[in-house]
């Protein structure tokens, strides 16, 4: 039988959760997102600010790629 309430059986369950509740949202961002995000902005043409938080860097990713038209 399997835990409804182990997130390892519903990974897929807490995959949107919004960045403003990440417990490490105010850490720095991680390389992935430094890279995708510096590749974005020079797509975009704007500015690529390397001192985000992974919750800043998530949602700036995020408006990248609605401008991009890349990702989603």
């Amino acid at each position: 039988m399997t835990d409804q309430h182990n997130p390892k059986e519903h990974a897929n369950g807490n995959a949107e959760k919004d960045p403003d509740d990440w417990v490490t949202g105010d850490e720095p961002m991680t390389g992935a997102q430094a890279s995708y995000l510096k590749t974005l902005s020079e797509e975009a043409q704007g500015e690529f600010d390397d001192e985000l938080s992974k919750a800043e860097a998530s949602k700036r990713i995020d408006a990248l790629q609605e401008k991009t038209g890349r990702g989603k």
